[in-house]
């Protein structure tokens, strides 16, 4: 059955023949939202059937004999007001029936808008090897019918221009992908066009050097480790991106992590260009996950950041727990004590950088390293040292994971610290 519909919609309707059972004019129109249509099923006279027996279905559903004209003992017309836009990207079927249901002839009906301006168009470069580039279609963003986006790209000053052939579809189906065959150090001019059978629209002009917008893949060989007994740090490292690796850039990272039980990531923006980094000030004994992701900045000398990469793989590691430290027969001090001599430490630092420091508001951990050497000096007593006790209590930490700042001392709840493991 399906086969002979498609074969009544090839027939010509000029045309009939022995093997012609109806036509419906116009065939196939294209029709812009809103508009009225007035279509004819004429039937083959040889038939001996009379149109008035006939009736009409649109996307299989039956229209009402009132929108029904008989022109002739053979042609009935049906007239649609104010159409809406398809339904169906193939085109909304309007069909001519006889009296016992069978299908006579049928139509398809294009209904929608000519396409509006492509915007939001955005590219990268994966590695600085291809190119990649996405768009929106604009306005309200659907046109109903059949819309054709072709991206187009070309060397600024000169060549040909070139068409992307490796469109993709689904949810993605605003983009392409160029993935070889691209020249370095020349900008590029890159647009889309959209056209349909309503009309076409053009995107502005994107000027872009490929160097200028190179992503890469995410970090490789993430870890996640204890810092030894410490309960409140996880040490995090990773290895560069191995396709940038031959490339001269410099790498930016960033890490986010969240606990077991949450969908909250926290971000930590300065981690700078370290492949390693301690985070402090977390919960005892819980479950975090942690990701890295990298931006690589100037490649082969570019003078743009480059584009983030995504996100590492989630790896998972425990914080340990106060009862695993009594377990294992640690001569540390009780974590009561340690809180407790920590926070002493720290008051008698925020006191030495308010007489040493004169009103500076941001500080390294190199400050830090700064006051002990000075506290040993003055002959402290020993208890007043941690680093001095025979417990062997750690300090937390003597360089910062991010080059220049560790916290502000002005910031009541920082968060959690860098440390270099």
């Amino acid at each position: 059955m399906l086969s002979f519909i498609f074969l009544l919609l090839l027939v010509p309707h000029v045309w009939f023949s022995s093997t012609h059972v109806a036509v419906i004019s116009p065939q196939d129109p294209v029709l812009p939202i809103g508009s009225n249509l007035t279509a004819a099923c004429t039937l083959n006279p040889e038939l001996g059937l009379h149109s008035s027996t006939l009736y009409w279905t649109l996307n299989g559903k039956r229209l009402p004999i009132s929108s029904y004209s008989v022109v002739s003992s053979d042609t009935l017309s049906v007239t649609l007001h104010n159409l809406n836009g398809s339904q169906q990207r193939s085109g909304d079927n309007l069909v001519c029936h006889g009296a016992d249901g069978h299908v006579l002839s049928g139509s398809c009906l294009y209904v929608g808008t000519s396409p509006e301006q492509p915007v939001n168009l955005t590219c990268w470069s994966r590695n600085a090897k291809d190119l990649s580039c996405r768009w929106s279609p604009g306005g309200r963003g659907e046109s109903h019918i059949r819309t054709r986006y072709t991206l187009k790209y070309k060397l600024r000053w000169y060549s040909r221009e070139k068409e992307c052939e490796n469109y993709n579809s689904g949810k993605q189906r605003h983009s392409c992908y160029i993935p070889r065959n691209l020249a370095l150090f020349t900008p590029y001019e890159i647009w889309v066009e959209a056209t349909n059978q309503l009309g076409s629209a053009t995107s502005d002009v994107t000027t872009l050097d490929i160097l200028d917008v190179v992503t890469t893949d995410p970090p490789s060989n993430v870890q996640v480790s204890r810092v030894g007994d410490l309960e409140d740090q996880l040490t995090v490292r990773w290895s560069s991106p191995p396709d940038l690796r031959d490339i001269l850039f410099q790498a930016k990272y960033q890490i986010r992590y969240r606990l077991e039980d949450s969908t909250e990531w926290k971000v930590v923006d300065d981690v700078g260009n370290q492949t390693s980094c301690r985070l402090a000030g977390l919960q005892p004994g819980t479950v975090y996950f942690v990701q890295v992701r990298c931006n690589p900045v100037g490649i082969y000398g570019s003078k743009k950041a480059g584009i983030w990469s995504d996100w590492s793989h989630p790896t998972a590691a425990s914080t340990p727990s106060p009862s695993e430290r009594l377990q294992s027969g640690s001569c540390e001090s009780k974590p009561s004590e340690q809180n407790s001599t920590l926070r002493r430490e720290l008051k008698q630092f925020f006191g030495w950088v308010r007489k040493h420091t004169y009103g500076c508001s941001g500080m390294s951990i190199k400050l830090y390293d700064q006051w002990r050497v000075w506290l040993q000096k003055s002959h402290k007593t020993r208890n007043q040292d941690p680093l001095s006790q025979p417990n062997g209590t750690q300090s937390r930490g003597s360089s910062v994971c991010a080059p220049e700042t560790l916290w502000r001392v002005q910031s009541p709840q920082p968060h959690p610290l860098l440390l270099s493991p």
